[in-house]
């Protein structure tokens, strides 16, 4: 069993677990699973400002936040005491590819040559992580919710704006990686 727990699992058992968290939620409280909504929980219980947006029954929400607490819980847990120590396996074409970016080190789970102080403090890290954040937190709100809220959720429900905003976050991925990204890794 602790072998089990020390290796990634398959995408069918995890895909499940996701999966399954969804009816679960409707059916244990009538809670919908999402993680982005945390973040205005917080603003709301920690801001006092009369900004509209924030004015709403929040603590009626802590439930999530104590859902999003422990998924950073487990994550701590099993990045501390289950992990696997061996090295990581990367594609030999991805290896590669990633040479002709400059990133030479896969030691660690993200690649120390671009996860650095001073890569956080150039051009290229200005955009990876500043205007890469921006427009993370703007889609998102934009969106009305993250790719966990829309895809899981909103797609279970069968939402019509979920599909919408599901097929787009694909596109926008897809152009990400394959045309932006490697403009980047390049400055």
């Amino acid at each position: 069993m602790t072998g089990y727990l020390h290796n990634p699992w398959p995408w069918y058992i995890g895909g499940a677990i996701i999966g399954l968290t969804v009816p679960a939620l409707l059916l244990l409280g009538n809670k919908h699973f999402g993680i982005s909504s945390n973040l205005r929980h917080i603003c709301a219980a920690c801001l006092p400002a009369k900004i509209p947006f924030f004015q709403y029954e929040w603590k009626k929400e802590t439930w999530n936040l104590f859902f999003a607490g422990g998924i950073m819980v487990g994550a701590f847990i099993a990045s501390h005491y289950l992990g696997n120590h061996e090295p990581i396996k990367i594609s030999p074409q991805l290896v590669g590819e990633l040479q002709t970016y400059g990133v030479k080190d896969y030691s660690q789970l993200m690649p120390n040559d671009l996860f650095n102080m001073q890569t956080l403090l150039s051009i290229k890290g200005f955009f990876l992580f500043v205007v890469g954040g921006f427009l993370v937190g703007f889609g998102t709100r934009y969106a009305g919710g993250c790719t966990s809220g829309h895809a899981i959720t909103g797609l279970s429900n069968l939402q019509w704006p979920s599909l919408i905003a599901t097929i787009s976050f694909m596109v926008g991925g897809f152009i990400m990686a394959n045309l932006i990204l490697p403009f980047i890794l390049k400055l």
